[in-house]
């Protein structure tokens, strides 16, 4: 079975190499949509996770998406790679 490539930022479904994002020296990266990153960067560094699925959602209204699959998308959102958080073990004394 093939896996689908996803925008691991917003998780929009890359099916096109014109889709993904661009490095500084202009070659094609596929991990992240071209929306998302852009020259090397992501395209807003500092947008939050809550931000981010306000803004998916949003898209995804607007092109009359289903409820199921918008909810699907957004409950993926802290699984890609840009929002996972790395846990840290803090050991004491």
């Amino acid at each position: 079975m093939e896996s689908k490539r996803i925008c691991q930022s917003c998780s929009m479904p890359l099916s096109d190499p014109e889709l993904f994002g661009t490095g500084k020296d202009g070659s094609r990266k596929k991990h992240y949509c071209k929306y998302c990153y852009e020259n090397g960067q992501f395209t807003d560094p500092h947008i939050t996770l809550e931000e981010m699925k306000t803004r998916v959602r949003d898209k995804m209204e607007e092109m009359k998406m289903d409820a199921d699959t918008i909810g699907i998308s957004l409950n993926s959102l802290p699984n890609l790679k840009r929002w996972r958080k790395v846990e840290t073990i803090q050991l004491t004394a």
